[in-house]
């Protein structure tokens, strides 16, 4: 707020008292365009007003949002998905592998880095880890104990499976639960069918009932792994649903997959369907 201050037209005598010394100022306001201003006479020099510093303010911190995956994430279309070492390629009913008889150089045991597995499997490195690390969360979390009932499966083994299952079933319905020799995500180290011991249900549908289940459902891209078969989807990928069925893709891609919302690879990649052969 402004305030206006008029001055007396009558003449004011102040005195000063400042350090100790006096200022006589005589101040005249000539209304009549005729007093005289007399001498300023001092005894000291006055002090010059020292003004208060104004406060220093922290400046608050700048907070950095954390990337989205699309950030750092590539596009779906600059992964790797015909080499058979990417931990991105792709293996379906329309996309083999290539040899048909690859093997990765790389297998870890499950029993070597304390992981549950039933049969013994392996898996490579890469995912091995990200297993180890999953079910250790798994543990944590939610009191779960995991286990990974199959993992990499060779050519030659493969072979053995398809072929009991089109024995048990004929080759449509083996089709549709079993991958043939050269066309399954097993034989890339990458894929982990897995259990919750205790819980039943396992390599059965009704597993996406069981807690593990649905804890795998909830929390499985955050270690780097896709639900590959999902519930509704075999117009695309071809099998079953499949909720024992996990695909390690790499966190990057599994979290921009979560992100984008699609449930299938073959979608996230904008690759054809794959119903059949």
């Amino acid at each position: 707020m402004r305030r206006n201050r008029k001055i007396a037209a009558a003449a004011l005598a102040v005195v000063v008292l400042l350090g100790g010394g006096f200022i006589y100022w005589a101040v005249t306001a000539a209304s009549n365009g005729d007093a005289n201003v007399p001498t300023i006479a001092s005894t000291s020099t006055p002090a010059t007003p020292t003004s208060t510093p104004t406060p220093t303010q922290t400046p608050e911190p700048t907070q950095t949002a954390e990337p989205t995956p699309t950030e750092t994430q590539p596009p779906a279309s600059a992964l790797n998905i015909t080499d058979p070492n990417s931990v991105t390629v792709l293996v379906n009913k329309k996309t083999p592998l290539a040899p048909a008889d690859y093997a990765p150089a790389d297998l870890v045991a499950m029993s070597d880095i304390g992981v549950p597995s039933a049969n013994g499997h392996s898996l490579r490195s890469e995912a091995a880890t990200a297993v180890q690390t999953m079910f250790a969360a798994a543990s944590a979390e939610a009191g779960l104990t995991l286990d990974m009932t199959s993992g990499y499966r060779d050519y030659g083994l493969q072979t053995e499976l398809y072929n009991g299952y089109v024995a048990d079933l004929g080759q449509e319905a083996a089709d549709l639960t079993s991958a043939r020799p050269g066309y399954s995500e097993h034989q890339t180290g990458l894929a982990a069918d897995i259990s919750s011991q205790g819980e039943g249900c396992v390599l059965e549908q009704c597993f996406a009932a069981t807690a593990g289940g649905q804890w795998l459902a909830a929390n499985a891209h955050r270690f780097g792994f896709i639900l590959r078969f999902p519930d509704g989807a075999t117009a695309t990928t071809g099998y079953e649903f499949e909720p024992w069925h996990y695909r390690y893709v790499g966190t990057d891609t599994s979290a921009a997959m979560q992100a984008a919302g699609v449930t299938t690879y073959e979608e996230f990649l904008g690759a054809p369907a794959a119903p059949g052969y």
